[in-house]
């Protein structure tokens, strides 16, 4: 099996900087081999929001850019795992669970797709440890006005 760095850049994807938190809370908790991953948006590379994850899904973002917001989160979320506890190959047992937030247009309920872009690639990235319990729910807003926020529970060595 390869390693979490090698099916990233097998995908393209290296995992950027952990982000600092944006108000008053810290980006994860570890208790004992749980570890709960603070919401994440869909920060780039570049540390910023682009244009096109900004504003409501089903209205100015599309279900597919929205599906991509959703994926960025999720790499977002695992750059805070590796702040956390060091070697995701080491460390991971399991994510337990995704919770996602969509940042929905009135009368847009198709949810569920767009969480897959963070689903898809938690599963993509750490195979069968990645497969996870979740929850999606539209929201009338988010931070930053992100499309898609993102958080998570895992269970770690």
């Amino acid at each position: 099996m390869s390693s979490v760095k090698e099916r990233l850049a097998a995908l393209g994807l290296t995992l950027p900087k952990a982000a600092a938190p944006v108000a008053n809370y810290v980006p994860f908790v570890r208790v004992g081999n749980l570890v709960v991953i603070s919401g994440q948006v869909c920060f780039g590379a570049d540390g910023k929001i682009a244009p096109a994850h900004t504003g409501k899904v089903g209205g100015a973002v599309s279900p597919e850019a929205g599906k991509a917001a959703a994926r960025l989160c999720a790499l977002n979320v695992l750059a805070q795992l590796e702040a956390a506890v060091g070697d995701l190959d080491r460390a991971v047992e399991q994510c337990v669970r995704l919770g996602g937030f969509i940042n929905s247009a009135p009368g847009f309920s198709a949810v569920a797709g767009v969480m897959n872009g963070a689903s898809d690639l938690m599963v993509e990235v750490l195979g069968d440890l990645g497969r996870h319990a979740r929850s999606t729910v539209g929201v009338a807003e988010l931070p930053l006005d992100a499309a898609v926020e993102v958080e998570a529970m895992f269970e770690v060595r």
